[in-house]
Formats: C-alpha cells, structure tokens, sequence
C-alpha cells in the first residue's frame, strides 16, 4: 500500500521531504504535485521505478520521459543546448514547460527516444517539487500521471491514493495542482515545433 504524505504547499517538512527522497533510493516510485498537475517519479537509473511508469500508463517505447531538473546547470548536463535554443529556454524557466532536446551520455539509453535520441527536460516553478529535488541532488524521472484512456490527469492526492495504492510507493499531497500539463516545445529540429499546448504561454515560441 502506498504512504499517504501531506506535505505543506509552501514550507514543505524538511523531515516528510528527506523521508521521501529515502524512498526514492531505495528504488521507490512516487506520486508527487507539481506547476502543472501530478507526476509519477523515480530515480533516473531506477529501471523498476520505469517498468512501473510505462506499465502504469501504457507507454510504448517512443514516448518522451521528462527529466524534472532543480536549475538550468543540472538541464545542461543531460541534453545538448545551442546558444539559439539556451536564450529561449532560459527565458522560460522556471516554468510549466518541458522541451525536448538531444540527449548527453548522462541519459540512459532506455529513456531515450529509439530513433531521435531526444528526452524532455524541464523547471519546475512549485516549491514542494523543488525541495524534493534539492534533497535529492540529482534531476527525477518523471511521467504525468495520466492514466491510460482519461483526458485529464489526476490532480487529488486521496483520489491517485485510492487508485495507485498497490501501484506507487507514496503520495505526496499539497493541495491541488491543477490538470493542465506542460507546453511542450520540441527543440531538436531547426525551427521550434509547439507539441503541445498545456500550462505555459506557447506564444513566445511561436
């Protein structure tokens, strides 16, 4: 059964966080609120904590895991950034965006798109998931937790309890994070391509 967690929206536990960061390496999978909605995650090398994000949704191998970072030097180590796309991004951020980029040897190849070799990347503007990651000290696997044949994504914490107990390790809880995901930006080609229009103004990459 999945520990049920409240954790303060704006001065998260320091003890709740690092208790969850513990579960995460010992190869836990979490329910966590993030800028914009709810996420499954795990750590990147955790290849169960995957196994239970695809099955959970049904994800086929092209899909595009997001790699949740703290600040722009961790998104630096883990895809290849020109000047061009490194202003635009860095105007964007901290923000409800998830840009798709290639790849740096620091992704594992199985979180990879097979053909592009690209992954998504992003910044979250929400202090709960911030502290989770300064706690932890490296950059989270995340998936948004929609599930499978659903047009929204879970937003409450004792609604994803109740339907992922036996599927998650822990929800986090801090209030309603809303059920609008990230715009998401693919950068890998030569124009920026709008994928998907979510949370964050698309407009200023338009």
């Amino acid at each position: 059964m999945a520990k049920y967690i409240d954790v303060h929206p704006d001065n998260p536990q320091p003890r709740i966080i690092d208790g969850v960061v513990d579960s995460l390496r010992k190869g836990g999978l979490i329910a966590y609120p993030t800028d914009s909605c709810y996420a499954l995650g795990s750590r990147i090398g955790n290849h169960d904590g995957l196994t239970r994000i695809r099955e959970i949704r049904r994800l086929d191998d092209r899909h595009h895991f997001t790699l949740m970072c703290a600040d722009f030097a961790q998104l630096g180590q883990l895809v290849h950034i020109d000047n061009r796309v490194f202003r635009a991004v860095k105007a964007a951020v901290p923000g409800a965006y998830t840009f798709i980029l290639p790849g740096t040897k620091e992704v594992p190849r199985q979180l990879l798109h097979p053909k592009k070799k690209t992954v998504g990347v992003r910044i979250p503007d929400h202090v709960v998931t911030q502290a989770l990651l300064a706690s932890l000290g490296e950059p989270l696997l995340s998936s948004t937790l929609l599930l499978p044949g659903e047009e929204e994504p879970l937003t409450q914490g004792w609604e994803i309890k109740e339907r992922l107990d036996h599927q998650v390790d822990a929800v986090l809880d801090s209030g309603d994070c809303g059920t609008v995901p990230t715009t998401v930006v693919d950068f890998s080609g030569d124009e920026p391509e709008i994928l998907r229009v979510g949370a964050g103004d698309p407009t200023r990459f338009e």
